[in-house]
């Protein structure tokens, strides 16, 4: 019977202690010589007799068998010729390579040699989807199957879709997964060493840079992902003030220098992706004046983008703007001063204004609608005394 192959039975003839042992197909054994101390090996099928100075140390023991697409690891792996023979010593004894490792994949079942272990058990090989990607590491120096030559402690990145195929040689480090750069959103990236990115642009080490096509993206392995930059969405009532961190050519053309502050509108673009270079001091909202209202900006912004400090400047509904970086509201927002017949104001000069001298002053009398000039302060509102 099928059991009965398994069982070692034991006979008696001319007075010598024999051991049959049936070792059935795909099986194996190991027997020692204790008059030589070497380890054999024997496979099945067939009926091993073991003779008095032998032992059977393992076995019998099923082969190991690694379908398609499946692998394994072997511990201090038995050497082997050119022709795949085992190599072995001056004594028969298969010479074992002690302490290091073999991955081997589908192929006939096969056994242990005198040594070997089994370091892992059969699993199937890793299958890279699309949009993902390992990075490995050499851990000693080797050749590949292609001629490529790498050097303990290179890094290089396997990208999917494949299935892959494990080295003793090469570490996997981790595995990374495709960041999505959607519409209006922008990658950040930094080198993590000297390189060339997938444009073509060379980087230094510990570089910054965005990455605004959108798709999916994996990164190389001398890139490292800082995070997702999501864009502003610009309105006709709001803005974005920006600071430089540090001296560039911004996405208009416009150098910009250290600690320099800016204001992005819709006029100049309808989303806004801060640069590597640029951080968003915050939103800044629209002002509105009507026809009944003025204001007066202290530190206005010229037409040439040179700030006019010092300077006040008037401005009267109706309008709509922006403060610029550095300008304020002197005030805030004013309504139009409406003089009836019996109302008057006092004001006062600030500096020379149409033949008046600083600190001169007079009345304005209604009826009329009154908006002081940046050169002129109203000190008091007055109405007309009955007599």
């Amino acid at each position: 019977s099928l059991k009965a192959n398994f069982t070692q039975t034991h006979t008696m003839s001319s007075g010598n202690n024999t051991q049959v042992i049936r070792v059935p197909p795909y099986f194996f054994l190991h027997v020692l010589d204790n008059n030589k101390n070497i380890t054999r090996i024997e496979v099945g099928p067939q009926t091993f007799v073991r003779q008095d100075h032998e032992k059977v140390v393992l076995g019998p023991e099923r082969m190991i068998t690694i379908p398609p697409r499946h692998h394994c690891l072997i511990a201090n792996p038995v050497l082997r010729d050119d022709q795949g023979k085992p190599v072995v010593d001056d004594y028969g004894q298969p010479k074992v390579s002690h302490g290091d490792q073999e991955f081997r994949f589908a192929q006939d079942p096969f056994p242990l040699f005198p040594g070997e272990k089994l370091g892992s058990k059969v699993t199937p090989l890793q299958v890279l989807q699309p949009n993902k990607a390992i990075r490995l590491q050499a851990t000693r120096d080797f050749v590949d199957e292609e001629g490529n030559k790498y050097s303990a402690g290179d890094e290089w990145m396997l990208e999917g879709p494949c299935t892959v195929t494990p080295r003793v040689e090469v570490e996997q480090l981790e595995v990374l997964s495709a960041t999505i750069i959607k519409p209006n959103d922008a990658l950040k990236l930094k080198a993590r060493r000297g390189c060339t990115d997938k444009m073509g642009n060379k980087r230094k080490a510990g570089e910054v840079w965005l990455v605004n096509q959108e798709g999916a993206y994996l990164p190389t392995v001398d890139e490292e992902i800082v995070g997702l930059v999501s864009a502003f969405v610009l309105t006709d009532k709001t803005g974005l003030h920006v600071r430089a961190t540090r001296t560039f050519t911004d996405i208009f053309g416009k150098s910009r220098k250290a600690g320099a502050e800016w204001l992005v509108t819709l006029k100049d673009v309808e989303t806004y992706i801060p640069g590597v270079y640029e951080e968003v001091v915050g939103e800044v909202y629209v002002t509105t004046l009507t026809n009944r209202q003025y204001c007066v900006v202290v530190d206005p912004m010229g037409d040439d983008g040179v700030q006019r400090f010092g300077q006040r400047e008037l401005r009267r509904g109706e309008v709509s703007f922006f403060l610029y970086p550095g300008e304020s509201l002197e005030a805030g927002v004013q309504n139009v001063h409406v003089l009836g017949e019996e109302d008057g104001v006092l004001v006062r000069a600030r500096e020379a204004y149409e033949g008046r001298k600083p600190g001169d002053r007079w009345l304005i009398v209604g009826p009329c609608e009154y908006i002081p000039p940046v050169e002129v302060d109203i000190i008091d509102r007055r109405k007309t005394i009955p007599l």
